[in-house]
């Protein structure tokens, strides 16, 4: 059996000062709400984040950033974030953006114990400076170092006690990744069941590589709801 909590904040508890967390989730998709929700009351600070994006200003990895509580930023999206623009742009947090697919591949990488790949995304463009650049077959690629944290936190639907994570639809993303990247994975799921409930037919994310579990609520919060109008 996993560690299984029953407090957010017992969960994150050992996240200190300079700590590298990957964080799932795209938008606010899939996000692991209430474990970022005790990361902010916890206070810790120089936290470098890796996740696609940062959240909005008032949820998700935004509330961090508000706090002060992130130096920096490894992600592919800066998004309706004003303050991530506006700490960007003052020289308060340091941000390495990243192509989207490269940085699934750098998490990937990581998980997979594999160092660092070559990519052809970036070339020719300020992504590629200070980068080593090797032509195979004609074709310009870049190298990409792997991406590895101290914690990865994730969301799924359902987890068993034993680790085993089903996430749900796009809000899979980027979690089966991040959760194999992490020295230590806490997992927040919407259902914690017995073992054996899951058919192993099913399972994203299999529970070698989760720690720890903690079942929650979340809001799911819209990021921008859009309607359309009938006549």
């Amino acid at each position: 059996m996993k560690q299984i909590h029953t407090s957010f904040n017992e969960a994150v508890k050992d996240i200190t000062d300079g700590s590298t967390i990957m964080v799932g989730g795209f938008g606010l998709v899939g996000i692991p709400e209430n474990l970022i929700l005790a990361l902010r009351d916890s206070e810790v600070k120089h936290l470098t984040v890796i996740s696609n994006n940062c959240g909005v200003d008032d949820w998700g990895l935004g509330l961090l950033l508000q706090n002060k509580q992130i130096d920096k930023m490894i992600g592919s999206y800066v998004g309706e974030n004003k303050e991530f623009e506006r700490q960007v742009l003052s020289g308060e947090l340091e941000v390495e953006l990243v192509p989207q697919g490269t940085l699934a591949e750098r998490i990937r990488a990581g998980g997979a114990g594999i160092p660092a790949f070559y990519t052809p995304a970036g070339v020719g463009t300020p992504i590629a400076e200070g980068i080593e650049v090797r032509t195979f077959n004609n074709k310009e690629y870049l190298l990409q170092t792997a991406l590895k944290a101290d914690f990865s936190l994730v969301r799924a639907a359902v987890g068993d006690k034993k680790g085993n994570l089903i996430y749900r639809k796009t809000a899979q993303n980027f979690n089966p990744m991040i959760a194999t990247a992490g020295n230590v994975t806490i997992a927040e799921v919407e259902e914690l069941v017995e073992p054996g409930t899951l058919s192993p037919a099913q399972i994203h994310t299999p529970g070698i590589y989760v720690q720890r579990l903690i079942e929650g609520k979340q809001e799911k919060r819209i990021e921008k709801l859009t309607i359309t109008q009938h006549a």
